[in-house]
């Protein structure tokens, strides 16, 4: 947490440093999961702004030091299982592969982003 902490105000110009930063994983998450680092950004980002994430919007991807986007692998699972429920729009790593418009679903709408601000701007304007 601390080192997404660090991008966000290093790569998005937040001053996180004079605020308490609490994170709830609901059960049956692994926090070992690199997925997991775009959507912790996001909800840092939407709880110090209180804008909140859209709720058919998911995300699946690493951040790493320079804000860039890491791919992940099993992105065609995380994809079917997103589809599966109910979500329409999905941000990903552009790194995960040349196929990602061949792992697109009909249902769901999937961003490829390289950069940890791009993903900001598309969910928070």
């Amino acid at each position: 947490l601390q080192m997404l902490l660090a991008v966000l105000e290093k790569r998005a110009g937040l001053r996180l440093g004079q605020h308490d930063v609490f994170l709830n994983i609901a059960g049956g998450l692994r926090l070992d999961d690199p997925a997991l680092d775009a959507a912790v950004c996001a909800a840092v980002v939407s709880s110090l702004n209180d804008l909140p994430i859209p709720g058919d919007v998911c995300l699946a991807a690493e951040v790493g030091l320079s804000g860039e986007m890491r791919a992940v692998p099993r992105l065609d699972q995380r994809l079917a299982e997103a589809e599966k429920l109910g979500f329409k729009e999905m941000y990903v790593s552009q790194f995960n592969g040349k196929n990602l418009g061949e792992q697109a679903r009909s249902s769901l709408r999937v961003q490829a982003v390289g950069r940890l601000d791009e993903v900001l701007n598309g969910l928070f304007g």
